[in-house]
C-alpha cells in the first residue's frame, strides 16, 4: 500500500527530493489514486459522520492487493536470494515504511505513556500484530505487521514464481497459512487463535496479496509485448460490480443479530480479492471515467501522503477531535470534516518535509554500504 512511487525513485544525492515526487512520474497513476481513496474510506470508518455508522467494506484488501502488485512489478525480474540484492531490497522497504511509523509511534507513546516494555518492544519492532494479547499503540498499525511479513517473504515468492511457477509460490503461501493455523492451536499467544490468524496476520490475508502478485505477473507479460491499453470498460465494470455485490453481502452479514465470523472471513479474505484484481486490471489497461478520476493530480498528491494519513488519522481523532467533540457537544459532521481536512494537510506536509526526504537520505547514505556488503 505504500510503494507506488518507487518505480521512478532512481535519484542521486544531487537530484534532490522533489525530483522523486513529481506527479507525472507514476507508471500506474490510477493505483496511486486508489491509495488516497482507500485512506479516506478508512478515516470515515473510524470517525463516521454519524456515530456508530461504520463502513463494512474490507478496505485493507485493496491495500494488500496493491502491495502485492507493486512489490512484484518493481522487483520480480531482478529478485535474487543473494546477500547483496536482499540487503538493498530490505533497505528500500525500511526507508519507505519505518521512519514515519517511528516518528508517529514515538509521539503516541509520549502522549499516552505508561506502556509496558513488551508492548513497546513489539510495537517498535512491528511484530505486535503477531501476538493476540499485545496492545496496538497506533491502532491501524496492525496492518504494517501484515505488510512487513509479506515484504519479508516476497523475495522467496518471486524467485519461486520465476523458477517454478506462480502456483508453486501460491501453494507455499497456503502451506504457511496451514502452519500458522497449527501454531494458533497451541495457545501460546504467538499467532493467537484461528480467528486471529485469519483476521490479523499475513497468513490469513495471503490471498489478497497474491491477487496482486498474479496481476503483476500478467501485466509484466503484456508489457513485454508492447502497449497494454485495452478498448472498452468491461474489466473495470466487472471489478466494480464484483466489489459492489460483496459489499452488499457484507452489509447483510453485519445486519444479522449475531455476527457470523466465518461469513466475514470468507468474503473478506477469500472472495473479494478476485474482483479487486479485475478492477486493478481495468484501471491499469482501460481508459475509463474511473481511471481518469483516480489519475487526477489531486488524488495522486493525496495518494503520496496516504501512508502518513493512514497512521496519523487515529492519533488526531482520538487525542484531539473526539475529546473536543465530547467536551463541547458540538455538531459532529463539522468536527469530522474539519478533522479530515486538517489531517490531510498535515499528512501532505509530513510527506514532503519528512517522509520522502528521510527515504531519499537513507537510501543514498546506505546504498554504498550495501554494495560493500555484497562484495564481501
Amino acid at each position: 500500500m505504500l510503494v507506488a512511487n518507487e518505480m521512478r525513485l532512481r535519484i542521486g544525492a544531487r537530484g534532490g527530493v522533489f525530483s522523486a515526487v513529481k506527479l507525472g512520474t507514476d507508471r500506474y497513476p490510477a493505483l496511486t489514486g486508489v491509495r488516497a481513496l482507500g485512506a479516506m474510506v478508512v478515516f470515515f470508518d473510524h470517525f463516521p459522520l454519524r456515530a456508530n455508522s461504520h463502513i463494512t467494506l474490507n478496505v485493507m484488501a485493496f491495500f494488500f492487493g496493491l502491495s502485492g502488485f507493486l512489490i512484484v512489478r518493481i522487483y520480480y525480474e531482478q529478485a535474487a536470494l543473494d546477500r547483496g540484492w536482499l540487503a538493498q531490497y530490505f533497505l528500500n522497504r525500511f526507508a519507505r515504511i519505518y521512519p514515519v511509523y517511528f516518528l508517529l509511534l514515538t509521539i503516541a507513546v509520549l502522549i499516552h505513556h505508561g506502556f509496558r516494555p513488551w508492548v513497546l518492544l513489539t510495537n517498535y519492532t512491528l511484530t505486535h500484530a503477531l501476538f493476540s494479547n499485545v496492545q496496538f499503540i497506533i491502532q491501524p498499525s496492525w496492518s504494517l505487521t501484515v505488510e512487513e511479513c509479506f515484504y519479508f517473504l516476497a523475495p522467496l515468492f518471486m524467485v519461486l514464481a520465476r523458477v517454478r511457477s506462480f502456483l508453486a509460490a501460491f501453494l507455499f503461501a497456503g502451506l504457511l497459512l496451514l502452519a500458522a493455523l497449527l501454531v494458533s492451536r497451541l495457545r501460546l499467544g504467538f499467532l493467537g487463535t484461528t480467528p486471529f490468524v485469519l483476521s490479523t496476520t499475513f497468513f490469513g490475508h495471503f490471498l489478497e496479496f497474491f491477487a496482486g502478485v498474479y496481476l503483476a505477473l500478467a501485466v509484466i507479460r503484456v508489457e513485454r509485448k508492447g502497449s497494454i491499453d485495452l478498448p472498452g470498460t468491461k474489466w473495470t465494470a466487472a471489478g466494480v460490480a464484483g466489489v459492489g455485490l460483496l459489499a452488499i453481502a457484507m452489509m447483510l452479514v453485519y445486519r444479522r443479530a449475531s455476527l457470523d465470523l466465518s461469513a466475514v472471513i470468507l468474503i473478506n479474505n477469500f472472495l473479494i480479492p478476485l474482483p479487486i484484481g479485475l478492477l486493478y486490471w481495468g484501471l491499469i489497461r482501460e481508459q475509463t471515467l474511473l481511471s481518469r478520476l483516480l489519475s487526477t493530480k489531486t488524488l495522486r498528491l493525496l495518494g503520496r501522503g496516504s501512508y502518513s494519513f493512514y497512521l496519523l488519522h487515529t492519533l488526531i481523532i482520538d487525542c484531539v477531535s473526539v475529546p473536543l467533540l465530547a467536551s463541547t457537544g458540538g455538531y459532529r459532521p463539522l468536527y469530522v470534516v474539519l478533522t479530515f481536512l486538517i489531517t490531510w494537510v498535515i499528512s501532505i506536509l509530513l510527506f514532503f518535509v519528512y517522509e520522502e526526504p528521510i527515504n531519499v537520505i537513507l537510501r543514498e547514505r546506505f546504498r554504498s554500504k550495501v554494495f560493500r556488503i555484497a562484495e564481501t
